[in-house]
């Protein structure tokens, strides 16, 4: 019985957001707000493609759900209401999104309802082990309106990679996003068009997130990861300016826009990953253990 009403409130999901999921150019996406953000998902040439991770965020959460089906069968089970509470807010925000046209609201009211649901059927015990994977679905929505935000960091990536190609006597000039080389005949880059901030950063939190909690056992490591999204964004950025630069001092601006342009993406996340299991590394190591022995050890040699 439980079965077919799980299956039902599924579907009861799906329907609504499918159907009455989106007000804003209804014409345009319908009323699909699940329509709205694959959309976004596939766009190439409004949003530049900035979004694409959307295919592997749920497939992510599905494994580390996965990972975690022993806990989850094992742990109590009992209806809690505080759930049912958050449900009904759930809806109450996806209502407001609906009439504000705010389909990203309705999305995380979507989100919040992959949530609630468990946590009102199952309870807390339940639900705890869910908050993980179902708030990773939050990197699903296209947040878009933070490119305002990422400009800066877009410009400050800039300024350091011109620093380093005058450091290595490769002589340009800065002027806001742009590089122009002081060279005759020398190239001239548009960061802004060449390294898209959002899709680095929106994606390397995605990344770090996911590593951090597959990777880190306690709960203070995690977010120390976590939080390193964003200078691990800025380094992948200043490599990606700071090589397409010395691409275009030795073979052309064609050379490093064209085909260099459309693989340097993979030198952030290499770079990112590299760092990745780096720090992941040292946060494991035991320092203090480490540091005992070598003090025993120095005693030793003295």
């Amino acid at each position: 019985m439980r079965s077919l009403f799980i299956a039902l409130v599924i579907g009861w999901v799906f329907l609504l957001f499918h159907y009455q999921g989106n007000s804003l150019d209804v014409k345009v996406f319908g009323r699909s707000a699940l329509v709205w953000m694959v959309e976004r998902w596939t766009d190439d040439i409004e949003y530049g493609g900035d979004y694409s991770h959307g295919w592997l965020i749920p497939v992510l959460s599905l494994y580390v759900v996965w990972t975690r089906r022993k806990e989850l069968a094992a742990a109590p089970k009992s209806v809690s209401y505080t759930g049912l509470v958050l449900v009904v807010g759930c809806l109450l925000m996806h209502w407001l999104g609906a009439k504000a046209q705010q389909t990203r609201l309705s999305l995380f009211a979507l989100v919040g309802l992959i949530w609630t649901i468990p946590y009102y059927l199952y309870g807390w015990q339940v639900a705890k082990r869910l908050i993980f994977p179902c708030s990773y679905l939050i990197f699903c929505i296209p947040f878009n309106f933070l490119d305002s935000v990422t400009h800066p960091l877009r410009i400050f990536a800039t300024a350091v990679a011109s620093f380093l190609l005058n450091g290595v006597g490769i002589g340009v000039e800065q002027s806001g996003a742009r590089l122009h080389s002081l060279s005759p005949g020398g190239f001239d880059l548009d960061v802004a068009d060449a390294c898209s901030g959002i899709r680095s950063l929106i994606a390397i939190t995605a990344l770090t997130a996911i590593y951090a909690n597959l990777t880190q056992r306690s709960a203070w490591r995690q977010w120390v990861i976590f939080f390193m999204s964003i200078p691990l964004a800025l380094i992948g950025n200043v490599v990606r300016i700071f090589t397409t630069g010395i691409v275009a001092e030795a073979f052309g601006t064609d050379m490093a826009m064209q085909l260099y342009h459309d693989f340097s993406g993979f030198i952030i996340f290499m770079v990112v990953f590299i760092l990745l299991i780096s720090i992941g590394s040292m946060l494991e190591r035991a320092w203090l253990e480490e540091k005992k022995r070598w003090w025993l050890g120095h005693l030793r040699t003295t």
